[in-house]
């Protein structure tokens, strides 16, 4: 029994008669004639009748087509995965994200991939940077997205780029009402910090210790996002990425600019021992072109 043979009973069966399902698959009549007779030979019993001419399937013929039947709905699906794999590798794209990142610039990339691949799943998963360089270097993601001050062995890393760093404030605050400010604006406020691991805190501190001013940090955070949350409802100031304001703004957030100028740098994060697929690919070139829109 060979699957020619059953591709013609199949073909046979679904069309009706040997013409049709020469047709379906593009080979003779007699081709078709013939592997069903050796099919018909490899089982022991015969699959059609012939009556006046046409092949009228057999009792024997209608039960076994029921499992030939269930066989193709088999190759089907295999031959929908193949197609997912070769377009999309697994068809389903896996992405972690410092917090930065996952608030607004990840979703907007996410829905602009997913204009042209509303069939591709997609998990988001918003982490520390350290877990997000962990998560990736165990395969448990296909691209990841994290802060500078990660331990860039064992991951692939592209630069994604640096933002500048604004003040977050209360509209309420005092110092709302300059245009930009600088590290002497900041003495003796009350003082929100990122963690003391990131990269931004240190360029940040190093500012101000360089201009002789000590920040007065009542309240430390991973994230910039709860830096923004503790700024608009408090007494306390923070510098954040301003990637995650435009939420807080609306909510009455004021921002003003640092300077000298503190970047909030980036990376995307790949696995290096494996190729990265056509689904990663393209969605890596949405987050660039939404990057580009942001420059």
């Amino acid at each position: 029994m060979k699957f020619r043979q059953l591709e013609a009973f199949h073909s046979m069966m679904i069309s009706g008669s040997t013409v049709r399902a020469a047709e379906l698959m593009q080979i003779t009549q007699p081709a078709v004639s013939r592997s069903i007779a050796e099919l018909e030979a490899s089982l022991g019993f015969t699959l059609f009748d012939r009556v006046r001419g046409r092949m009228v399937p057999t009792t024997e013929g209608q039960l076994f087509f029921r499992e030939v039947s269930e066989s193709f709905k088999g190759m089907d699906r295999l031959r929908s995965a193949a197609a997912s794999i070769r377009d999309y590798g697994s068809g389903h794209l896996k992405i972690a994200s410092l917090s930065a990142l996952g608030a607004e610039v990840v979703p907007k990339a996410i829905r602009d991939f997913r204009r042209k691949n509303d069939r591709v799943r997609i998990t988001l998963q918003v982490l520390p940077s350290a877990q997000v360089r962990n998560q990736v270097v165990d395969g448990n993601f296909d691209i990841g997205l994290a802060a500078d001050e990660i331990d860039r062995s064992g991951v692939d890393t592209t630069h994604f780029g640096g933002f500048s760093g604004v003040i977050a404030m209360s509209a309420h605050h005092p110092l709302a009402t300059r245009d930009v400010l600088g590290p002497e604006d900041l003495i003796g406020q009350p003082m929100i910090g990122l963690a003391p691991e990131d990269r931004a805190r240190h360029r940040f501190d190093a500012i101000l210790e360089e201009a002789g001013v000590s920040p007065e940090y009542v309240v430390e955070t991973p994230s910039s996002t709860t830096t923004c949350a503790l700024a608009l409802t408090g007494d306390a100031i923070g510098l954040v990425n301003p990637l995650v304001v435009d939420g807080f703004v609306t909510r009455g957030l004021e921002i003003r600019p640092f300077a000298p100028e503190v970047n909030f740098r980036s990376f995307l994060l790949f696995r290096p021992d494996i190729q990265r697929s056509k689904l990663v690919r393209d969605f890596t070139k949405c987050l660039f072109d939404l990057r580009n829109g942001l420059a």
